[in-house]
């Protein structure tokens, strides 16, 4: 069962560069791959990590790779993810992750970015990696990332990030920092539709929204044109309301030269009243290409935060993102990128009813488990 998934991972990864020269090449760079992506599913945390799982399974490994001089050293590991072209190997994983996402029609896409808090080298002068992500929230996959650039931001990492993705049918889902004209033009020149909060970085667009919606509520949201949606969660002693109003974009946003394909507007109304007694209001607007199917809209609104609370979160809380001390070269964003496919590999897992906590611990300790995990996911 083992080298099925393991084949799974070498076809995918066959044409990746070796940064190294052929002199230096003790360690096959696809074998690492394999222990690298083995380890961080099964807890390993950082390269000394990758090494001491490596060791502790090296006969298991054995049965599959050729570890022509036994298992890499935590410092080997180090170097070669190190020198790693990022590009090359985003390309790769991105492919894999394409062909077993496979067709994300109407799935939503959240995009956002995270601080690697622990990457920066004080050194050298370099500051803490930030990558934006990609999470197809139903799906529980994440697409890919993006290292945003340190003279540049977030805004400007998107649409090099939907270059990479197949995003026909699905629906992309940002903050309101990506309410910029640019960034619309690239989801739907990828064939993708959006749902974009709106707030005062754009004070035309916003003065538009809260003049229609305050004329709306002049009415008492009775107006036929509006469509209007309730929900009620009930927390660890937090409750929070949301009313959600959704109507067909005035004409002149429909027909607008800035903003393409707005085809709806969205208001949601949030109240929460907290164990402590507190009580929070706030009002968001959105403009979105999809038509003001009220249901559908607020469940790609509530699920954008799918990816703080699903991806960000657990990889601080259960894979140690933020305490990781990674910090030379392509290194910090390679071992990103095997947390995320670590996760995502135990999202999809079918076998455990566990925490993600408890599959790491599990497949550690059991081979079989691991390999059941392993080959379930590149067999999908």
């Amino acid at each position: 069962m083992a080298r099925r998934g393991v084949a799974a991972i070498v076809t995918q990864f066959e044409k990746l560069s070796d940064p190294r020269i052929d002199r230096t090449k003790r360690h096959m760079l696809l074998d690492m791959v394999v222990i690298a992506m083995c380890a961080a599913i099964c807890g390993a945390d950082g390269w000394a990590d990758v090494e001491r799982f490596g060791k502790a399974k090296r006969a298991w490994f054995a049965r599959f790779l050729e570890l022509p001089f036994g298992i890499p050293s935590h410092d080997t590991f180090g170097r070669v993810f190190a020198l790693l072209d990022t590009g090359h190997f985003l390309a790769c994983l991105h492919n894999w992750l394409r062909s077993l996402a496979g067709s994300l029609q109407e799935q939503g896409i959240a995009i956002d970015g995270k601080t690697l808090r622990g990457s920066f080298d004080r050194a050298s002068g370099r500051s803490a990696l930030h990558v934006v992500s990609a999470w197809a929230s139903g799906l529980r996959i994440s697409l890919g990332q993006v290292a945003v650039d340190d003279k540049s931001n977030e805004i400007t990492a998107v649409p090099k990030l939907l270059e990479l993705l197949e995003l026909a049918g699905a629906v992309v889902t940002l903050d309101a920092m990506h309410c910029q004209k640019e960034t619309l033009v690239a989801i739907r020149a990828r064939g993708a539709d959006y749902v974009i909060p709106v707030k005062a970085n754009q004070p035309k667009l916003f003065e538009c929204l809260q003049n229609l919606f305050e004329s709306y509520g002049n009415k008492d949201y009775q107006d036929p044109a509006i469509r209007t949606h309730r929900t009620v969660e009930r927390n660890r002693g937090r409750e929070e309301e949301r009313i959600y109003y959704a109507a067909a974009a005035p004409k002149e946003l429909r027909n607008s030269a800035e903003w393409l394909d707005v085809r709806s507007v969205l208001m949601v109304y949030r109240h929460r009243e907290l164990a402590s007694g507190a009580v929070q209001d706030e009002v968001c607007f959105y403009i979105t290409s999809l038509p003001p199917k009220i249901k559908r809209l607020a469940r790609l609104v509530r699920d954008h935060w799918g990816i703080e609370n699903s991806l960000h979160w657990t990889l601080d809380v259960t894979f140690s993102e933020d305490r990781s001390r990674i910090r030379k070269g392509s290194g910090p964003e390679i071992a990103g990128i095997f947390r995320r496919l670590a996760l995502t590999v135990l999202e999809q897992d079918t076998s455990l009813k566990s925490s993600i906590r408890g599959k790491r611990l599990q497949a550690g300790w059991n081979e079989a488990i691991l390999e059941g995990i392993f080959t379930g996911f590149t067999e999908e």
